[in-house]
């Protein structure tokens, strides 16, 4: 076999490809045997019709077109190997000749991974959000946690703001009752903003057996986004009893004693909380400077597909367990179909171009994955899911997703090189070191992820 290839722009090639008949001998061997397989022959046992017989019966050309077909994959892969190329995607193949007895010859054009040159990032500088917790915040986390240990008691009166009421809901478009439109037993505090707009002010002031009617938009159900005549009927009232902010209530919500050492524990709490924020946001202006100092083309196949993946994995997905269609999301974002598909665009080059940048810089770095940190990744992507480790592990293996996992905690330690190398500021003016931090490598995993988003560039060989 010969191969040659021909660079067509900085991401794809093409791939010319000449095969001496004779390589083909194991594949037309192959060809003869599965079409007897498949058919039979008045006077030759099923599998023992000969060669010349299967010419005459059903022309050489058909044997040809299953040998070719048995063959591509595998000199395709050889002419690959021997141009040292990383192609992206399936490859484009035109058969340009074929002799029987003589030669096959085909080309294959295919995007590549273009050839990076990894910029200086040493005098990369950015400035992040200053680690500040106040008494307020403190006081606020507090209350949270008070919030949750609330009791609520039946009341005799007009239901007021905080007031947790049991209502009866019927919705109806253009008069009439959806099939999906009465919910019984439904449990609301006033003032949560958890239901319908104008809930709110069409229940305050009625007592148990009291009923108003409002018009709302749907946000979910069959008819999500259209507006509806709702009625409501309270059944019940009854007020939230906050406990008392002391050291018995620490004992009964914590492990603490004291109402102090609750206090300082949510300090604590709160200062870790963003001190991993100021990490991630460390690691995603690093990684902002790093790609305006690249140049890194983006194969126009591959961009295309990311597009059109993001657009499919929004609208079939995450809107559609919303009960949203792509038109009221937008709407509801204050964007045009213009707008979108221009930020749809732009961040699926970002995502390409970090997954470009970062792998050739894992590459370049030498850097190995180890069992203990892709683990620590997969505990993480298992909780940010709703899904046991066991669970994600399984589905993560059936899925063939293990190279993604391995990819991402990869180009996360990549980008902590590159943050470690860089001066980074908080906004009181000191210098923030992360090189000590124990969740520097997911943090940096989290930050690329938010920009990669759906992107998950695939090699085939």
């Amino acid at each position: 076999m010969k191969s040659a290839v021909e660079t067509l722009n900085p991401t794809r090639v093409r791939l010319t490809v000449e095969v001496p008949f004779e390589e083909l001998k194991d594949s037309l061997d192959a060809a003869y045997k599965k079409i007897n397989q498949q058919v039979t022959v008045k006077g030759f046992r099923k599998g023992k019709i000969p060669a010349r017989v299967i010419d005459q019966r059903f022309g050489r050309g058909a044997v040809l077109e299953e040998a070719v077909n048995d063959a591509l994959p595998k000199f395709y892969n050889e002419a690959v190997t021997e141009a040292e190329v990383n192609p992206l995607g399936q490859p484009e193949v035109d058969i340009t000749e074929l002799k029987d007895g003589e030669l096959l010859s085909f080309t294959a054009e295919v995007d590549v991974r273009p050839a990076i040159e990894i910029p200086d990032y040493s005098g990369i500088e950015v400035e992040v959000d200053a680690i500040e917790v106040t008494d307020e915040d403190v006081e606020k986390s507090v209350e949270q946690l008070r919030e949750r240990f609330a009791s609520t008691n039946p009341v005799e009166r007009p239901a007021a703001e905080g007031d947790v009421v049991t209502v009866d809901l019927t919705a109806k478009v253009d008069g009439e009752v959806l099939p999906d439109g009465i919910a019984d037993g439904v449990s609301y505090t006033i003032g949560s903003g958890e239901l319908l707009d104008g809930i709110d002010a069409a229940v305050t002031g009625l007592e148990a057996g009291g009923e108003a009617t409002f018009t709302s938009e749907l946000k979910g159900g069959s008819a999500a986004g259209k507006e509806a005549e709702v009625t409501v009927k309270v059944t019940a009232v009854a007020a939230r009893e906050l406990p008392e902010l002391d050291d018995e209530f620490a004992q009964m919500a914590s492990e603490f004693d004291t109402l102090d050492e609750l206090k300082a524990d949510s300090r604590k709490r709160l200062e870790n909380m963003k001190q991993f924020d100021q990490a991630t946001q460390a690691q995603e202006r690093v990684l902002e400077k790093f790609l305006e100092l690249a140049e890194i083309p983006v194969p126009e196949k591959l961009l295309e597909d990311e597009v059109n993946t993001r657009k499919h994995n929004l609208e079939h997905h995450q809107l559609g367990q919303m009960g949203l269609s792509l038109e009221k999301y937008l709407e509801l974002q204050g964007k045009t179909v213009e707008e979108f598909e221009a930020e749809t665009k732009e961040q699926a080059v970002k995502g390409i171009k970090t997954q470009f940048l970062l792998d050739e810089l894992v590459s370049k770095e030498e850097l190995n994955v180890e069992q203990e940190e892709l683990t620590e990744h997969l505990f993480r992507r298992a909780a940010s899911s709703g899904m046991s480790p066991d669970q994600f592990a399984q589905a993560v293996v059936q899925g063939g997703q293990v190279p993604m996992l391995v990819g991402e905690v990869a180009r996360g330690k990549a980008l902590a090189v590159v943050v470690e190398a860089a001066k980074v500021v908080d906004t009181n003016g000191e210098v923030v070191d992360l090189s000590d931090d124990e969740d520097e490598v997911e943090a940096a995993a989290e930050a690329v992820e938010s920009v990669t988003g759906e992107a998950e560039v695939a090699e085939e060989k």
